[in-house]
C-alpha cells in the first residue's frame, strides 16, 4: 500500500531531447516560465535532467514525459515516462 503511495508523489516534468548520444540515457531539456515581480515580466527558465530511457527510443527533438526515480547512476535520477511527441523529420 505504502509503495503505491510513493509512487503518486512523484514528479512528473515535460521537455525536449536535447541529446542522445549516451546509451539508455537521454538529457532533457524543460523550460519553464517565471514571472518577475520587479519588472512584471514573465521569463524563460530552462533546465537539463539526464533521464534513463532503457529502449533508446527517444531522439533528438522529441517531447517526452520524465518522472523523478530512484538514481541509477549519479546523475541519472529520472526516466523517460512516455513520448508525448515524436521530432519532425
Amino acid at each position: 500500500m505504502e509503495n503505491q503511495e510513493s509512487r503518486a508523489k512523484r514528479k512528473v516534468l515535460t521537455g525536449v531531447v536535447v541529446s542522445d548520444k549516451m546509451n539508455k540515457t537521454r538529457t532533457v531539456t524543460v523550460e519553464r516560465l517565471v514571472h518577475d515581480d520587479r519588472y512584471g515580466k514573465t521569463l524563460k527558465r530552462a533546465a537539463k535532467f539526464h533521464a534513463h530511457d532503457e529502449a533508446n527510443e527517444s531522439k533528438i527533438g522529441d517531447k517526452v514525459e520524465i518522472m523523478s526515480t530512484r538514481p541509477v547512476s549519479k546523475t541519472t535520477k529520472w526516466r523517460v515516462s512516455k513520448i508525448v511527441e515524436k521530432a519532425r523529420a
